[in-house]
């Protein structure tokens, strides 16, 4: 996708005033190899369509010597997303940049998959009602009924697909068919108990968000929690990572811990893990949905706000 930038203009009157309708915010997204000039570059282009840079998070990383940047901008409604891309394009062949530009104006589209387990799922929908998280649920997948009412509460579509040895590769087929049909820009696993095949993690590799029930590296797999109860650990966690085929293993997004006791069962861990789950969930999702992420090999840079 693609974004634009402003005409110079004087003292802004209230019909042109910041937010108001005849402006739109954008977002640049990019990466290189490090060199001098790589931000005048980019700003001075912006700056000769007018544009006014309303947020700017930058990044260097001296282990790869890449460089990583995130500008919000705001642009007048007339100027198209291909106008800001073909103003930037001589600094992007210049320095080779991979970018991203985006539109805040149009919605992101979210698709939830969820098994037995729904309370990263509610958290979501919750975040969601109340407008802290800006995106548009356009299915509920899941492999059991479990969540069908909770579906049909929020008015999403609810694909109940259940998956056996024989049908996985069919239902990972209906899914991308969704994801296309529908023009999702995320797959969120909210405690969807299922591994993705080696195919679809990388079709669709940096767009499928896991929440996965414990402090990555630590405690992969199955049941992380009991593993943590027989380890006898003080700390619990939750990771949110985007998926690839080596499971439990793709980039980190967010992280969180809650304290735990010798006196403690098993299950109390589990309970205690729920609410860090949903949380971790959310702000991932929300990190990813406001372009904040961006992939950087094995590893993620997240800007903060």
């Amino acid at each position: 996708m693609i974004e634009t930038a402003p005409p110079p203009r004087a003292a802004a009157s209230p019909a042109t005033a910041p937010g108001g309708p005849e402006e739109h915010t954008c977002i640049l997204n990019l990466s290189c190899d490090d060199k001098p000039g790589i931000v005048a570059a980019v700003t001075t282009e912006l700056a000769a369509l007018g544009a006014n840079i309303s947020e700017s998070n930058q990044f260097w990383d001296p282990l790869t010597n890449r460089f990583f940047m995130r500008i919000a901008f705001r642009v007048p409604a007339r100027l198209s997303i291909e106008d800001v891309d073909r103003a930037l394009r001589p600094a992007v062949d210049r320095y080779e940049m991979r970018i991203a530009l985006t539109d805040q104006a149009r919605k992101p589209r979210i698709i939830i998959m969820v098994s037995k387990f729904d309370h990263a799922m509610q958290h979501l929908l919750y975040q969601i009602r109340v407008g802290w998280l800006d995106a548009e649920v356009v299915a509920i997948v899941s492999n059991h009924e479990t969540c069908r009412a909770d579906a049909e509460r929020e008015g999403v579509p609810y694909r109940h697909w259940p998956v056996t040895k024989e049908t996985k590769l069919d239902q990972e087929a209906r899914l991308l068919d969704l994801a296309q049909e529908s023009g999702a820009d995320l797959v969120i696993l909210a405690r969807y108990m299922q591994v993705l095949s080696d195919g679809l993690s990388k079709r669709l590799y940096g767009k499928v968000i896991n929440i996965h029930h414990s402090f990555l590296p630590s405690f992969k797999g199955a049941k992380p929690y009991h593993q943590a109860f027989e380890r006898g650990v003080k700390l619990i966690g939750a990771t949110a990572h985007y998926v690839t085929p080596d499971l439990d293993e793709g980039p980190i997004i967010e992280q969180e811990t809650q304290r735990v006791t010798h006196a403690m069962s098993a299950e109390d861990f589990v309970a205690a893990g729920r609410d860090v789950e949903s949380r971790v969930l959310a702000q991932a999702v929300k990190a990813h949905l406001e372009r904040r992420v961006m992939l950087n090999g094995h590893k993620t840079v997240v800007f903060q706000k």
